[in-house]
């Protein structure tokens, strides 16, 4: 049985708060993954399914590699489409912000929401979220932000709205961000949740290859490349470094999403037990990390990148050069060395 964790004050608070909003905002961070992209795009046709005017705004591009998500093509691209951003924004009665703690998260987007007058309900599962939110529904010890939508359905009574899309949305963020299950997900009610969304009969095989199983020609270079020249191993401390310049990724015909999962594959040598991915983007240093077992990267990514997530799989930014940033990590490996 999926016991009700969400305080009832707060579901009661939404209910009146979705009862007299017709036009909704669902948002996400930046460089979207399948849990903020399944969180918002499910969440979405729950409230269309209701009767609702409810639209996602994205802050920037939606990664090609999740372009097969249900509905994905209906959102609305911020970078690409200001004026119909701003509109929706300025229009909405109601704002949903799911997967991320922190207006921050979603760059210039956030601005606009900020000015809004309309509630903003947070649904995440990150640390420490902001106190912007007019209702916070924040779960970090849960496996992904689509678990915490399935939750607040549930404790809603609006499962009835659910359907094989929104079945197949909230799968797919609760598979990613789980490493399929791997990781995050050590407790039986995860899966009482995808018992039922797989009951709506999705295709679990062709939803797990899409979204983790399948990369363009240059993507597999670009991977193969990495780890064959790029990736470093210190066994001593249990850790593995690959780092990947703009330059590099230029040589590659690099696109959003062409280096997903590569931070986990050096988790499968014996001696790594963590890694740190960091990847020069136009205007800072994406870190992304993983580990297995008690190793915290959520720590590091916190303590030298501002950054967070959880146990073993956590990310950050970095203002600076990608030496800069190569020097962090050198420290890391000097404070949590094996």
């Amino acid at each position: 049985m999926i016991e009700p964790i969400i305080d009832s004050r707060v579901i009661e608070q939404l209910k009146q708060l979705l009862k007299n909003a017709r036009h909704i905002v669902i948002t996400c961070h930046l460089s979207p993954d399948g849990d903020a992209l399944g969180s918002t795009l499910g969440l979405c046709r729950v409230l269309r399914n209701m009767g609702k005017d409810a639209h996602v705004v994205v802050p920037d591009q939606v990664p090609r590699a999740l372009m097969f998500i249900p509905s994905v093509r209906d959102v609305v691209v911020y970078t690409m489409a200001q004026l119909r951003g701003r509109f929706l924004v300025r229009n909405a009665d109601l704002i949903f912000c799911l997967d991320f703690n922190t207006l921050k998260r979603i760059d210039k987007l956030g601005e606009v929401i900020e000015m809004s007058n309309a509630p903003r309900v947070l649904i995440d599962h990150h640390l420490n979220p902001d106190n912007v939110f007019d209702v916070k529904i924040s779960f970090p010890h849960l496996s992904s932000t689509c678990e915490v939508v399935y939750r607040t359905l549930m404790q809603m009574a609006l499962l009835r709205y659910v359907d094989t899309e929104v079945a197949q949305c909230l799968y797919v963020g609760m598979m990613t961000d789980t490493g399929n299950f791997t990781y995050s997900s050590d407790y039986p009610e995860i899966y009482e949740i995808v018992a039922h969304l797989v009951s709506y009969r999705i295709n679990k095989q062709w939803l797990y290859n899409m979204a983790m199983n399948t990369f363009s020609a240059d993507s597999l270079r670009l991977q193969g490349y990495a780890l064959s020249e790029k990736m470093q191993v210190f066994p001593e401390a249990g850790a593995a470094l690959i780092t990947l310049t703009r330059e590099e990724l230029e040589r590659f015909n690099y696109r959003e999403g062409d280096t997903e999962g590569l931070v986990d594959k050096p988790l499968c040598a014996p001696e790594v037990q963590w890694v740190m991915f960091l990847r020069e983007d136009a205007d800072q240093i994406n870190v992304a990390c993983r580990s297995e077992g008690d190793f915290s990267v959520s720590e590091i990514c916190s303590r030298y990148f501002g950054g967070g997530g959880h146990k073993n799989a956590a990310g950050g930014d970095f203002k600076g050069t990608m030496e800069e940033a190569v020097e962090v990590f050198h420290r890391v490996l000097a404070d949590y060395g094996n």
